[in-house]
C-alpha cells in the first residue's frame, strides 16, 4: 500500500508543479505573444491611438501638435509634454525591430535638436542589450515588446482582447492536460518500481526474531533425540543423518536442483500447504492454505532435513483471500 500513496504524492506534485508553470508563467507568456502579434497586426493609425491614449492616461502627456485631419498618416515620431517637459517620442511599429545603439542614438540627437529633455521610443519588437546600454546615455527610454504589452492590454479592443485571452487560455488547458497524463505514467512507473524494491526485499525482523522460537517448534521429534542438555541449539538437534541422501552441505549444481525439486514436492504433501515454488536459488516461496503458526513448523521441519538448503529465505504468501502481509523467515541462520 505504501508505494502506490508515495506514487499519488508524486503524481499530484508533478501535476501542481506542471499547473503552476503552465498557467500562471506559459498561460501568460502566451498572452503577451499573441497580443503582441495582434498590436503589430494593427493599421499604424490605430497603433499610434492607442500609444497617444496610453501615454495621455498613464503619464499624463499630451500632443502639442494636433495632426490636420486630411493628413492621409500621422508621423512615426512627435511631440508629447507634461506641462514643463516636452519628450521626443517615437514609434516603430512592428514585431521584427531589434532595437540597438544606431536608433538610439539617432531618437536622442533628434530630441536634443527639438529642445525635449528626452525621448521614448516604442516597439512591439525587442531591445538589445547594446541598445539599452546607449539609451541610459542618451536619456531615452525604450518600451519593447515585454514592457510595452502591460501597457497597452488595456487599452485593446473588447473582440481582440478577447480573442487573445480565448487562445492563450485553451492553449493553456491543453497542455494542462498533457501534463496530467504524464503526471499519471510517472506515478505508476513510480508506483511500480517501489513495489518491486518492496517485494524484492526481505524483512529483517520477520529474519532474526523468530527464528530460534520457530526453529524449536518445527520439529519437536527431532528435539526429543537431542542429547539431555536443554541449552543445546534447536538446530543442531534436527540435523539430518549422514545416510539420508540429502546431508551434503556443499553439494554441486546438479544435486543441489535436486535437494530443491525434493524439497517442493515433500512441502506440498504437508497439511495447509499448496504448493512450495523456487523464486530464486535462495527463495522459497510457499503458498499456503492453513495458518501461520501451523505452517512455518512444517516448512522448517522439511528445509532442515537439508544441510545445504537449511539457511534459504523463506517466503510465506497470504492464503487465497485473506486480508494479510507476505512474511519472510529463515528456518536456520549461518
Amino acid at each position: 500500500m505504501l508505494p502506490w500513496i508515495l506514487a499519488l504524492l508524486s503524481a499530484l506534485l508533478i501535476c501542481s508543479l506542471a499547473v503552476v508553470h503552465l498557467w500562471w508563467i506559459k498561460r501568460r507568456r502566451k498572452e503577451m505573444q499573441l497580443g503582441l502579434q495582434a498590436l503589430a497586426g494593427m493599421h499604424w493609425r490605430e497603433f499610434s491611438a492607442l500609444v497617444k491614449r496610453m501615454l495621455r492616461e498613464q503619464r499624463g502627456l499630451r500632443e502639442l501638435e494636433v495632426p490636420a485631419e486630411d493628413a492621409r498618416e500621422p508621423s512615426s515620431d512627435f511631440l508629447l509634454s507634461d506641462g514643463p517637459n516636452t519628450w521626443r517620442v517615437s514609434c516603430k511599429h512592428g514585431l521584427a525591430y531589434r532595437i540597438g545603439t544606431a536608433a538610439v542614438n539617432e531618437l536622442g540627437a533628434a530630441a536634443r535638436l527639438a529642445g525635449a529633455k528626452g525621448g521614448v521610443l516604442i516597439t512591439e519588437g525587442r531591445i538589445q542589450r547594446d541598445g539599452r546600454s546607449a539609451a541610459e546615455l542618451q536619456a531615452v527610454e525604450v518600451l519593447d515588446g515585454p514592457r510595452l504589452w502591460p501597457l497597452l492590454q488595456p487599452y485593446l479592443p473588447a473582440d481582440i482582447d478577447a480573442r487573445v485571452r480565448a487562445t492563450a487560455r485553451l492553449e493553456a488547458l491543453r497542455r494542462i492536460a498533457i501534463a496530467a497524463l504524464a503526471s499519471v505514467t510517472v506515478g505508476l512507473l513510480v508506483g511500480l518500481g517501489l513495489q518491486g524494491l518492496h517485494l524484492a526485499s526481505p524483512a529483517p525482523q520477520a529474519v532474526t526474531a523468530p527464528a530460534s522460537a520457530d526453529i524449536a517448534a518445527a520439529a519437536p521429534a527431532a528435539v526429543s533425540q537431542a542429547p539431555a542438555p536443554a541449552a543445546a541449539a534447536p538446530a543442531a538437534a534436527v540435523s539430518t543423518p549422514a545416510d539420508d541422501g540429502h546431508s551434503d552441505p556443499n553439494p554441486d549444481m546438479a544435486t543441489l536442483d535436486r535437494y530443491q525439486a525434493d524439497l517442493a514436492r515433500a512441502l506440498a504433501g504437508q497439511p495447509g500447504i499448496a504448493s512450495g515454488v523456487w523464486l530464486t536459488r535462495q527463495t522459497l516461496a510457499i503458498n499456503r492454505t492453513g495458518e501461520l503458526d501451523d505452517v512455518w513448523p512444517r516448512v522448517c521441519t522439511q528445509v532442515l532435513r537439508y544441510p545445504a538448503l537449511r539457511t534459504v529465505r523463506v517466503q510465506l504468501n497470504a492464503r487465497p483471500g485473506v486480508d494479510e502481509p507476505v512474511r519472510w523467515r529463515q528456518c536456520a541462520t549461518y
